[in-house]
């Protein structure tokens, strides 16, 4: 009984693929992803905005650090000669500036950060664009499967070269081709 299943099994599936165009196989390709962000124009562009103000925030932090670090030095100079109730609160004033920091690096870097709303305003449209243009060549090459293979995403194990469309859609994205 399981092998007459198994055999209908196997069946069932030859006629699904020989009736669904699939006789030959399916054509699939691959592209990078993000030599494709690498290389096209508005993306170069918005990642230059992007590390600019990271670049900005990232000297105001430590500028915050050094600010810090010099107060703290300064209150362990006078520190012997201070009394109790001066102590307790510059000691105060250093946890509130060392907060301060943690909390503007939390604002500016963390996972909901400034940083990350920008870099999604930004690279979302860019990266819709180029999912646009990748269907628009996959349609017009016959392409039933299209993969991404760059240096983060491994999916596609391997892949022959002359299925590889980065190229076809870089040249689209500049040419202003959807």
């Amino acid at each position: 009984m399981k092998q007459s299943t198994f055999f209908l099994s196997i069946l069932l599936a030859v006629l699904i693929f020989t009736s669904t165009g699939f006789a030959q196989g399916p054509k699939i390709g691959y592209v990078n992803s993000a030599k494709i962000l690498q290389e096209y124009p508005e993306a170069i562009e918005a990642n230059k905005k992007i590390e600019a103000m990271g670049k900005q925030w990232q000297s105001e932090l430590e500028r915050m650090s050094r600010d810090l670090q010099s107060k703290y030095e300064d209150f362990q100079k006078k520190e012997p000669l201070l009394k109790e109730d001066e102590k307790r609160t510059q000691r105060e004033e250093l946890v509130m500036l060392e907060q301060k920091g943690i909390q503007f690096r939390q604002d500016k870097f963390g996972n909901d950060g400034e940083l990350a709303i920008v870099s999604d305003s930004l690279l979302r449209p860019i990266k819709q664009k180029v999912m646009n243009v990748i269907a628009t060549v996959a349609k017009d090459e016959k392409i039933q499967f299209m993969f991404d293979r760059n240096e983060q995403i491994m999916f596609l194990l391997y892949g022959d070269a002359k299925f590889d469309y980065t190229n076809l859609v870089i040249d689209r994205l500049k040419r202003g081709k959807n």
